[in-house]
């Protein structure tokens, strides 16, 4: 018996659901005080919920707004569990020094493409301006996110540029699926078992983008565009064992010839979501790199 890609999905979104808010015990940064509060944001495809964290509080003088780095988890675009990146937020807003906001985006099957990319540009539009009244610099601005949420990150800064709307100082792209229409057994690991199985990717984009016509969309597959010049300057992350390494790597590339600052780091040795899961120092390493990259490109 074969089961439908929205059924498959479903099966996969409760089994994930549990573990992906399971990251290493010695990544979750135990001694960072967590400082948050709960907001919602209205979109053109839904409210979103989005857990605000604050830089720890000093006894200092008073001074300007902090600066503001929206969040986007990963998942598969079916897994909405946006605690899972709570280690990352919390050490992020401490080390960086600016507001983090973690975004609950809509997630298939049940909301397929484009729901997640509407509620994502429609949150950062939103942060961008509305500081004042929530205590950030809008105008000092990033947007990241690891995997699906990456995807994401890369969708909303076309738009971005696209609308001629806010500019971000800095995009992070972590481990990100940039190319939805190659077929997943051609996405190749150097190790027998890596964590992306290919069958596992398919549910993944039937689920998201159930048309095959969409998955060429710029938005859906950033890495398939050939206009990338004036997009924000870049962080992009990838994992030496991840099936989604290659596509990381050329849009990379394609980011650099098309005249776009880019920082890109190629972590040996792991896999996809070793900022979740571990090695422990490279996944350390990995988001000492986001929060130090932030700091620079907040402050400039």
């Amino acid at each position: 018996m074969s089961f439908s890609p929205g059924i498959q999905a479903r099966g996969i979104q409760l089994l994930l659901s549990g573990m992906m808010t399971r990251v290493h015990e010695d990544l979750r940064f135990a001694d960072i005080p967590k400082r948050t509060e709960s907001l919602r944001v209205e979109t053109g495809a839904g409210p979103v919920t989005c857990t605000v964290y604050r830089p720890p509080a000093t006894t200092d003088t008073p001074t300007a707004p902090a600066p503001v780095y929206v969040n986007f988890h990963g998942g598969g675009f079916i897994v909405g569990r946006p605690e899972q990146d709570d280690h990352i937020c919390r050490y992020i807003a401490a080390e960086a020094g600016c507001v983090v906001i973690n975004v609950d985006y809509a997630v298939a099957p049940q909301r397929p493409f484009p729901a997640a990319v509407t509620q994502a540009y429609d949150v950062v539009e939103w942060v961008a301006e509305n500081g004042p009244a929530h205590d950030w610099d809008g105008s000092r601005l990033a947007v990241g996110g690891h995997s699906a949420g990456a995807n994401l990150t890369a969708a909303v800064c076309r738009t971005a540029r696209d609308r001629g709307t806010f500019s971000p100082r800095l995009q992070i792209i972590d481990s990100a699926p940039l190319d939805q229409l190659a077929d997943p057994s051609t996405k190749l690991s150097p190790i027998a078992k890596p964590l992306l199985a290919p069958h596992l990717i398919r549910v993944f984009t039937a689920a998201y983008v159930p048309d095959p016509a969409d998955r060429a969309h710029p938005l859906v597959s950033p890495g398939l565009a050939d206009d990338l010049a004036g997009l924000p300057p870049a962080l992009v992350i990838t994992a030496e064992h991840d099936r989604l390494r290659d596509e990381g790597d050329a849009y990379a590339k394609a980011l650099d010839a098309a005249g776009v600052p880019v920082t890109h780091r190629v972590f040996e040795g792991v896999d996809h979501y070793f900022t979740h899961t571990g090695p422990v120092p490279s996944g350390k390493e990995a988001i000492e790199l986001m929060a130090s990259s932030l700091r620079t490109a907040l402050s400039a």
